[in-house]
């Protein structure tokens, strides 16, 4: 990137003449192959996503989490209806396409539309969804959603430093990391260091023939096995 210099000979940051602040992301529904991610509805969602979080038998979906885990449906009702009201995060479930069940959330949040940055966090998929496309397809629909619907120019993932398959996930979706906040939170009385990552505007139409090239349903064999790895698509994002 070429250097931008004031008149003192200071280097600045490179101009942006005709920049506006983005609008603030709306409760919109995003439709794949796989799955729909779509606005928390508790009254819908609470149900089945409890039913599949509780086949999590050990509960380490919510090691890193600063909330839950919720044995009672009760309690977990609780919880989206409270969510579910605020703008920020903005809470979405994916909806698998072939059962038609909600099997895990993620968030837009921390919204600065002014400066167009965003962050997906809040991600808590069930059993039934790790490891299928349908969870890397939430991922591609949810980033397109950012850059192209909305204009947005940063897209930020963040989380414990000590979560190894978070960290691993960032980078095989296309994600840079940047470093660590030392430090950082006080999370269910324990200290937490955040690992931060991020995707721009400008490394997106990259990312975006990635993520395509991944899903395209010729690069799974009749096993379901996918023939090449999103992570070797994306190697250099983690360079």
């Amino acid at each position: 990137m070429a250097e931008h210099c004031n008149d003192l000979g200071q280097p600045i940051g490179f101009p942006l003449p005709h920049w506006t602040a983005r609008r603030h992301p709306r409760r919109t529904a995003m439709e794949g192959r796989y799955c729909t991610v779509e606005p928390i509805d508790p009254a819908r969602h609470a149900a089945e996503l409890h039913a599949a979080y509780l086949l999590d038998k050990e509960g380490r979906n919510w090691t890193y989490l600063p909330y839950g885990p919720f044995p009672r449906l009760e309690e977990y009702r609780a919880h989206l209806e409270q969510v579910a009201l605020r703008e920020d995060p903005l809470v979405h479930t994916i909806v698998e396409s072939r059962s038609g069940r909600a099997v895990g959330v993620a968030s837009l949040m921390r919204i600065d539309p002014a400066a167009g940055v965003i962050e997906v966090g809040g991600i808590n998929y069930a059993p039934p969804l790790q490891r299928t496309p349908a969870a890397t397809e939430a991922m591609y629909l949810m980033a397109r959603h950012v850059f192209e619907d909305l204009g947005y120019r940063r897209y930020e993932w963040k989380c414990n430093a000590l979560n190894a398959p978070s960290r691993k996930a960032a980078l095989r979706l296309g994600f840079t990391f940047e470093g660590i906040f030392r430090q950082h939170m006080i999370v269910k009385g324990r200290n937490r260091d955040t690992a931060w990552f991020s995707m721009l505007d400008s490394e997106w139409p990259a990312r975006k023939g990635n993520f395509e090239r991944w899903l395209n349903a010729s690069n799974f064999g009749p096993d379901g096995r996918q023939k090449i790895a999103l992570s070797a698509l994306n190697v250099v994002a983690g360079a």
